[in-house]
C-alpha cells in the first residue's frame, strides 16, 4: 500500500503544532535514541523527547484527528497506533536507507506489530530543499514530498530513506499502525471494496445490491481480522 491522504490537518492545527515545536523551550534530542542497530548509523536528525508532555499532547491531537478521517480508517483498518513521534531535519541531516522494525514497544510490557508506516508532513514543502522521503520496492522507488498537513501511509516492510536537507528545516510526525488485517493484499481488497460501495451509494444504486455488497465486505473482514 502507498496512500496519500491530503489535508489531514487544518491550517490552524498546523500553525499550533509548528508554534509549539519551534518554541524556544522545546527540547529536541538525538534521533538515534529510538533507532535500531541498523538504523542508528545512518540516522542524523533531532527528535522531540517521546516522554515529554508536549509530544504526548501533540500526538493526542493527531490521533484524535485521524479517528475522524474516513479515508484513513477505511484504508488501514487501524487496530492500534504507536504514539506519533516528531522529528526535525536541518541542513546536512538525513536518514539513510533502512527498514522499520517489525515490533515497537509500548512501555515495558505492550508490543505493537508495525504493519504500516506513516509520515505526516508539517513544514511547507517550499520552505526547505532536500528532505524527500524515498520509498523503495523491487519495482523501483517513489519520491514523496507533500504539502504541510498531508500524510503518506506505506507498507512498513518497504526500504526507505530521507534525503539530506540542504536548506531550511523539515518538521514531520512519524508513527506506525497495527491493522486489524495483517495482510497487505487482503487489506487493499477491503479498501477497494469499501470505496466501491461508497461510490455506488453516491450514485443511488439499488439499496438491496448495496446491502449484499456490504455483507460481502463484512464477511471478508470477519474472516481476515486479527483482533
Amino acid at each position: 500500500m502507498l496512500l496519500h491522504l491530503p489535508q489531514v490537518l487544518t491550517e490552524s492545527q498546523l500553525t499550533h503544532i509548528r508554534a509549539a515545536l519551534n518554541h524556544k523551550d522545546t527540547r529536541w534530542v538525538d534521533g538515534r535514541v529510538t533507532a535500531g542497530h541498523q538504523g542508528a548509523p545512518v540516522k542524523t536528525n533531532r527528535q522531540l523527547e517521546e516522554s515529554s508532555t508536549l509530544a504526548q499532547q501533540l500526538g493526542a491531537l493527531i490521533l484524535a484527528t485521524l479517528e475522524r478521517n474516513a479515508l484513513f480508517v477505511s484504508a488501514v483498518l487501524p487496530n492500534r497506533l504507536y504514539p506519533p513521534m516528531f522529528n526535525l531535519y536541518v541542513e546536512e541531516m538525513g536518514f539513510g536507507t533502512h527498514v522499520d522494525g517489525s515490533i515497537r514497544m509500548l512501555g515495558l510490557t505492550q508490543r505493537l506489530r508495525t504493519d504500516l508506516s506513516a509520515t505526516l508532513f508539517l513544514s511547507p514543502k517550499d520552505s526547505y530543499d532536500g528532505g524527500e522521503l524515498i520509498i523503495e520496492n523491487d519495482f523501483g522507488s517513489q519520491t514523496v514530498k507533500l504539502d504541510a498537513g498531508d500524510m503518506i501511509v506505506y507498507d512498513a516492510t518497504a526500504r526507505h530513506r530521507v534525503t539530506p536537507c540542504t536548506r531550511g528545516e523539515r518538521l514531520a510526525s512519524v508513527f506506525w499502525i497495527q491493522s486489524l488485517v495483517r495482510g497487505d493484499v487482503e487489506r487493499t481488497q477491503l479498501f477497494e471494496l469499501d470505496r466501491t460501495i461508497q461510490k455506488l451509494t453516491e450514485l443511488g444504486v439499488d439499496p438491496d445490491c448495496l446491502v449484499r455488497l456490504a455483507a460481502h465486505y463484512h464477511s471478508l473482514l470477519r474472516l481476515w481480522a486479527d483482533t
